[in-house]
């Protein structure tokens, strides 16, 4: 396709904006010369045979080709000063219009070209007379006619040139003028040949009338010398780039990449506007049809020849050509007039004695040309290579395909996950990561042991079938084990490679048939990605195994890899019993950052983070020692350890008349736990807070993965009081349809949307539904990650209530925020007590 910098075609239609004045011109300088010249008819018989040797030079049209060069000559300038000199104005515009619309009927094109070039050819003629009428009367051919008659000429050439490059530039957009006037200096160089050559057959003319005799022999004499060597060179060129064409075929080993070796040379070679390569189906090949256009640097899937011809060669296995030339196929015109084709050769791509496809050229450039004998011979040269290039190129894909696929289930082995992964991961498109997900079938030993291998091969074809039917399509699916299966593609995130493997996995479950058994086959999912599980392939394959391996105790049976999960023998016990003593020690501080309304710039409240120092590792990332937590049954612990203190503060907060609410975050994995709302309810009568001031943030994509599950604690939860709020809402694969499922009281956008906002009109467009979306039903929105003046101004006008960020305060110590409390914000009553306002947002 067309790059974004390319201009737009429009329709021919817009060159009556060009015809249409020249048109005009033309008129006009007729009517004028007319009544300067009422006499001008008299000149009739010399009008008449310049109109006769006008055409012939019209026709007479020949190309010679300097190596890549193709030239049109025509030897219209001598009969132009010819007519110049010997007749009167009007007759002269008569004898040009009339060659003009002759050699149009005989082009058969479209009307809005047709009358453009006539309209064209009279403009440009009136211009020479005029420029003749600027200067004194002509009176003989001495070397001051030969001046006004160059000067007339180069007016003739420059005006058509001008109309061309002005016509190019309305239809096909404002880079087709220049283009045309640079391709048309070698024509232009010709005219001037030719505008000589007219002036020496004027100067013998007027020394003797009899000099027209042998005028005329010497014009014969060169037009067919000058034929004999265009010819020459023509035949030496398609030769040569016969050659070149079937050496370049012949080294491309790739069915892919043939067509980009193969059409753009055939359409240039064969001159035509559309060459297109169609094979048909065959086994595992699908069907190809591209085609190369003029102007065109893409191939496009389709072809201009109608699909009856391409069956009348394919069924009769011979050669099917439909022009002027071939009166055999007369009757097969009327089919290439409703697609525009003037002319076309189709030529079948013999495999032994098959057909495999076809090779066609559709409408030859230039309006009097069409395609010919010669032409069939050289396409059927060069189709016999592409053939052999095809077969050769599906013999070598055919060896690489056992190389690189699994022999009982024809899928992707090993060897070539692990080349496409090094492939992919060598392209980091920013907001995209590589993903791995490996699937490992449960009981399939035990179906080898009990029932035999046999049952255990169809046991495994039956997942491998199902598996690919329901990955994406532009996901790659492999077996690179026994009994473990790889999808790699590209996702948006890691949250979202999660919903999707848990998507695959309940897809993926299900009774299968094996013999006369049917068995409730289950897999453990892992899935790791680039980058942010491993620079290569086998280190992405590895931590997908181990997860997989750590997915088989869970009860959702999908993993992602973490850091938590290497090295489970010395890292990961090590971290877990120091993160149990850290617990039991009170070692896990509790940092608060700032909840503030956007529309009074009021605190109302504080998030809850645990941040904790390792004595030896130093400063442990969060999600590091939540995992942990999580496989190692401390998630409850660390989640009671927070909600103590986020609990206390509260209560002292609202002691001191400045109530501020507390956010804790959830795992969805604590909401699994039916007994987590009475210790919630037990907490709040311990430190005597109102449910209303707590709120739990449950990550959305969390939520969606056991939503089934965890909906009874949060209608518990809400029943106590306790406000919910979806965390990192966005991110999910569901978000519009559980909405209004869930019994939530509050929408925290995800960071990276309200981060991107400012600059990008996605996000922007994303926070913004967000937002009315959440009103609509009834629900606090909540921007986290608000780090600009910009972003805060958006968020304000689109209505969101509340915002925390770098741009407010960080996560602070609980000394820090109360130090920060008195420095950045001041005290204001409210009906509901004490508030700090922020002074100013810094």
């Amino acid at each position: 396709m067309a790059g974004s910098s390319r201009s737009r075609r429009r329709s021919a239609d817009y060159a009556w904006l060009i015809t249409g004045p020249l048109a005009i011109f033309a008129i006009a300088c007729t009517i004028g010369f007319w009544f300067e010249e009422p006499d001008w008819y008299q000149d009739w018989l010399p009008a008449l045979l310049l109109l006769v040797l006008y055409l012939v030079t019209q026709f007479a049209e020949f190309n010679v080709v300097i190596r890549r060069n193709a030239f049109s000559v025509t030897v219209t300038e001598v009969p132009l000063v010819l007519g110049l000199y010997y007749v009167s104005p009007v007759l002269m515009i008569g004898v040009v219009v009339t060659g003009a619309l002759c050699l149009q009927l005989r082009a058969t094109q479209l009307p809005v070209k047709a009358w453009f070039n006539v309209a064209k050819q009279a403009a440009s003629i009136c211009a020479s007379l005029l420029v003749i009428a600027a200067f004194p009367p002509i009176v003989n051919a001495g070397p001051g006619t030969w001046g006004v008659l160059a000067v007339a000429v180069a007016v003739n050439v420059l005006v058509q040139l001008a109309c061309l490059a002005g016509v190019m530039s309305v239809v096909q957009g404002g880079r087709a003028g220049p283009d045309t006037l640079r391709a048309s200096l070698p024509n232009q160089m010709i005219a001037g040949v030719n505008a000589a050559v007219g002036l020496l057959f004027l100067i013998a003319l007027e020394a003797t009338k009899w000099s027209a005799v042998l005028l005329a022999v010497l014009a014969v004499a060169l037009t067919l010398l000058l034929r004999s060597f265009a010819g020459f060179f023509r035949q030496h060129r398609t030769l040569a780039d016969v050659y070149e064409l079937t050496q370049a075929v012949r080294r491309e080993t790739s069915n892919s990449a043939l067509p980009d070796v193969l059409l753009g040379r055939v359409r240039d070679l064969m001159r035509s506007e559309y060459a297109t390569l169609w094979l048909a189906p065959q086994e595992r090949y699908p069907e190809v049809l591209l085609t190369a256009q003029v102007d065109n640097k893409g191939l496009l899937d389709m072809s201009p020849v109608p699909a009856k011809i391409r069956d009348l060669a394919v069924d009769d296995h011979q050669v099917v050509a439909v022009g002027q030339h071939f009166t055999e196929t007369e009757h097969l015109r009327d089919q290439l007039r409703p697609a525009r084709v003037k002319d076309t050769v189709v030529v079948p791509l013999r495999s032994g004695q098959a057909i495999i496809g076809t090779l066609e050229v559709a409408n030859r450039i230039g309006e009097s040309r069409s395609f010919r004998d010669s032409d069939i011979q050289v396409l059927e040269t060069i189709a016999a290579h592409a053939a052999a290039a095809v077969e050769n190129s599906r013999l070598v894909d055919r060896l690489r395909h056992d190389a690189y696929h699994d022999r009982l289930t024809g899928m992707p082995n090993r060897r070539r996950i692990v080349d496409a992964l090094a492939e992919s991961v060598k392209v980091h498109a920013e907001q995209e990561v590589v993903a791995v997900v490996l699937f490992d079938v449960d009981g399939q030993r035990n179906v080898n042991e009990s029932m035999g291998h046999a049952a255990g091969d169809k046991l495994l074809s039956e997942v491998a079938a199902r598996l690919r039917g329901i990955a994406d399509s532009g996901a790659l699916v492999g077996r690179i084990g026994g009994d473990e299966f790889v999808v790699t593609l590209r996702t948006e995130s890691l949250e979202s490679t999660i919903a999707l493997a848990t998507e695959m996995r309940e897809r993926l479950r299900g009774p299968m048939a094996v013999g006369s058994l049917t068995l409730d086959v289950d897999t453990a999912v892992g899935v790791a990605v680039y980058p942010d599980h491993g620079s290569d392939p086998e280190t992405l394959l590895q931590r997908a195994e181990l997860a997989a391996n750590a997915a088989k105790a869970l009860p959702y049976g999908v993993q992602p890899f973490h850091p938590a999960l290497e090295s489970r023998a010395v890292r990961r016990l090590g971290i877990a019993a120091d993160l149990r003593r850290a617990l039991d020690n009170g070692q896990l501080e509790v940092w608060f950052q700032p909840l503030v309304t956007l529309a009074d710039r009021h605190v109302v409240g504080v998030e809850c983070l645990a941040r904790w120092v390792h004595p030896a590792h130093g400063e442990v990332a969060p999600e590091d020692f939540v995992a942990v937590a999580e496989h190692t049954g401390q998630l409850a612990r660390l989640t009671e350890v927070v909600l103590a203190a986020g609990l206390r503060r509260c209560r002292d907060w609202a002691e001191a008349d400045r109530p501020l609410s507390v956010a804790i975050n959830l795992s969805a994995r604590t909401l699994l736990d039916s007994r987590f709302p009475e210790m919630v309810e037990e907490m709040l009568a311990e430190y005597r807070v109102d449910p209303g001031q707590l709120t739990f943030e449950i990550s959305e994509p969390g939520m969606l993965n056991d939503i089934e599950r965890v909906l009874p604690s949060l209608y518990r939860l809400r029943d106590l009081g306790v406000r919910l709020s979806v965390d990192d809402f966005g991110t999910g694969a569901s978000s519009l349809a559980y909405l209004r499922q869930w019994p939530v009281h509050e929408v925290k956008i995800d960071d990276t949307f309200v981060q991107g906002m400012a600059t990008d009109s996605g996000d922007l467009a994303i926070v913004r539904a967000v937002v009315g979306l959440s009103r609509e039903f009834g629900l606090t929105v909540v921007a986290e990650g608000v780090e600009s003046e910009l972003t805060l101004d958006l968020l304000e006008e689109m209505g969101c209530e509340l915002g925390q960020g770098y741009l407010f305060s960080r996560p602070l110590p609980f000394e820090r925020l109360e130090a920060w409390l008195s420095a950045q914000t001041e005290p204001e009553s409210t009906p509901t007590g004490e508030v700090r306002r922020l002074r100013v947002v810094i």
